[in-house]
């Protein structure tokens, strides 16, 4: 059995920006373990811009970004592999892989970052009525067939989710000579970044139906047309609003999943909210030396806060691996009134150096609220916001001696009336 003191189980933004985090923390016995087939992950395939504002002061596209990263790979020679499939997981932090190259291998690990990113939900986990025709596709999947393998999927588009990579796929299926009728969305907001709602549909004059969902899609061997129809307050279809749409494509932007099999079968603590791993301040979970980042922890609205994700989760298993990271007392953190989650779960606040970053996101579209931040129970900051929604990604800012008088949680909630 071979033996690492970091292994990396992801080669995406996440994974990478790990392990040249740790490297520089003095950990360069490291194997970051990638199932495809060049580095990089989902980055390889978003080929248009918008990439590293935050990261790398300038804008670039998803290869471009990543190459950044694959770059200071090569540089620091930290060793990786490509096609590995890693097939199992222990509580041990035994891995077992496969691959055309090595075969089958077990490495034993002396910590473990978790970095395998999201998978789309797919058209069964809505259950659309319908045949099964050619013409259907999750938005990803369309994405690297257009950008990465050169083929066309459609020439007449209708788009069900207003998730970022179904409106930027709308942008781009327009730009190789398609028509996009619509997109629907079932609730009531989109789900996308406004600058994509702008950028993607607004400026291409693509409707957006909200409040609506496909109904049925018609065709046996191709796609032929599909069904939209407005929805109440229950999601369920109104009769007498439907609208017809001759199109021979359909696109599913409805969401992504933590890709987290791995950890659930280490019997790692998970959040029924984020369908990621519970996490303290240093990402570490409820497995000791096991660290999760990323899109397998929380999904991501943009790959800058990924990578930062990843580097703290790095630094925080070099830490582990040269003993430096304390438990002791835990407070926890609850998603309170209009809080959808919060990342971390727990935080020990020995581990906490200057200051930590609560991340979550809200349940709903707010103007001019307040968010009350709590220490057990008893309000202890208020600020004021004027605008907040579920597509972007919110985030507080304690120092540690905030954290010092605090015996069992800090919560956060929305407070509508700013009277």
């Amino acid at each position: 059995m071979k033996h690492y003191d970091l292994v990396i189980i992801g080669g995406g933004s996440a994974g990478l920006a790990a392990a040249v985090s740790a490297y520089d923390q003095g950990v360069e016995d490291i194997l970051v373990l990638e199932r495809d087939r060049e580095l990089g992950g989902i980055l390889q395939q978003c080929i248009h811009n918008g990439f590293g504002l935050h990261t790398f002061k300038e804008e670039l596209s998803g290869p471009a970004y990543a190459e950044r990263f694959i770059d200071l790979m090569h540089e620091k020679k930290i060793v990786y592999r490509l096609n590995a499939m890693v097939i199992h997981m222990n509580d041990a932090k035994i891995i077992e892989y496969v691959s055309p190259q090595d075969g089958y291998v077990q490495v034993k690990a002396g910590a473990i970052v978790l970095a395998m990113g999201c998978r789309e939900r797919t058209r069964g986990a809505i259950a659309v009525p319908g045949y099964r025709p050619s013409g259907i596709w999750s938005a990803g999947t369309a994405q690297r067939y257009i950008n990465m393998e050169g083929f066309m999927v459609g020439k007449r588009v209708f788009i069900l989710g207003s998730g970022d990579i179904g409106l930027i796929m709308a942008r781009r299926l327009v730009l190789e000579g398609a028509e996009v009728l619509g997109v629907a969305e079932i609730m009531p907001h989109s789900n996308g970044l406004p600058r994509n709602i702008q950028q993607c549909l607004n400026d291409f004059d693509i409707p957006l139906y909200l409040s609506h969902t496909i109904t049925r899609i018609e065709g046996q061997h191709r796609v032929e047309g599909v069904q939209i129809a407005k929805v109440d307050d229950n999601f369920q279809p109104i009769p007498g609003t439907e609208i017809d749409f001759d199109v021979d494509t359909v696109l599913f932007s409805i969401g992504l999943i933590p890709e987290n099999a791995l950890t659930e079968e280490a019997e790692i603590e998970m959040d029924l909210k984020t369908r990621g791993p519970k996490v303290d301040e240093s990402y570490q979970t409820s497995l000791p030396g096991v660290f999760a980042c990323g899109n397998v922890l929380h999904v991501h609205d943009l790959v800058d806060f990924v990578s930062e994700e990843g580097e703290k989760a790095g630094v925080a298993a070099a830490k582990y691996i040269k003993e430096e990271l304390e438990g002791g007392h835990a407070i926890e953190t609850q998603a309170n009134e209009g809080i959808g989650y919060i990342v971390p779960q727990f935080i020990h606040p020995n581990n906490v150096d200057k200051r930590i970053e609560l991340m979550f996101r809200v349940k709903n579209q707010y103007r001019d609220v307040h968010l009350v931040i709590k220490k057990d129970g008893q309000e202890f900051r208020r600020l004021r916001k004027k605008t907040m929604q579920p597509a972007e990604m919110e985030k507080v800012i304690l120092r540690r001696q905030d954290l010092e008088d605090i015996n069992a949680a800090i919560s956060l909630e929305i407070v509508e009336d700013v009277a």
